[in-house]
């Protein structure tokens, strides 16, 4: 059995929304074991983007400038203006911000994703996948990228989904496996 086929996600913890109409925020913090400068590395080079995050881009995002990103399971990529590029502190693209701070010889990472309201909890669910295999790329242990369908395929994905909605006070949006499936 392969180390992907026995990931299971953790609890669903370290999570919060901020209500603003329709568009609400979602910040998850995650405390990683490795420092700020190689946490910085992986949200930036699209060659570590492509190990664990749910899109792609064509260019770095350490610079303040224009790239495509492409969101797994869409065919279009979107322009997306990186507007704040402190190495290795802050990166604020698009409707995404991420804090680094050195901790304890780690990094505590924070993330700021503006989401509609009515998709936070999947959002939730998604990025904590994201940040699990982000942590295992990072400690050399690589899991493979489980973003998308492929994540939702996952049963830990659909105790996550459940729980963020819970613990954000929404109904999670219904899915099935068959729709995964179909992307």
């Amino acid at each position: 059995m392969t180390d992907r086929e026995q990931y299971t996600p953790g609890p669903a913890s370290r999570a919060q929304v901020r209500k603003d109409g329709e568009k609400w925020t979602l910040i998850l913090v995650r405390e990683l074991r490795h420092p700020p400068k190689k946490v910085w590395q992986a949200l930036t080079d699209p060659a570590h983007l492509r190990e664990w995050a749910p899109f792609n881009v064509d260019g770095s995002l350490g610079t303040v400038g224009t790239v495509s990103l492409t969101w797994v399971g869409t065919p279009k990529p979107l322009e997306t203006k990186v507007t704040r590029a402190d190495a290795p502190k802050v990166l604020e693209y698009s409707d995404i911000r991420w804090e680094l701070e050195a901790s304890g010889g780690g990094t505590r990472l924070t993330l700021w994703h503006n989401i509609d309201r009515r998709f936070i909890s999947w959002g939730a669910a998604g990025w904590h996948i994201s940040f699990d295999v982000l942590e295992r790329f990072l400690a050399g242990k690589p899991l493979g990228r489980i973003v998308g369908a492929d994540a939702m395929k996952f049963a830990g994905w659909q105790r996550l989904n459940a729980a963020y909605a819970k613990q954000f006070g929404v109904k999670a949006p219904s899915w099935s496996p068959q729709s995964a499936q179909k992307s």
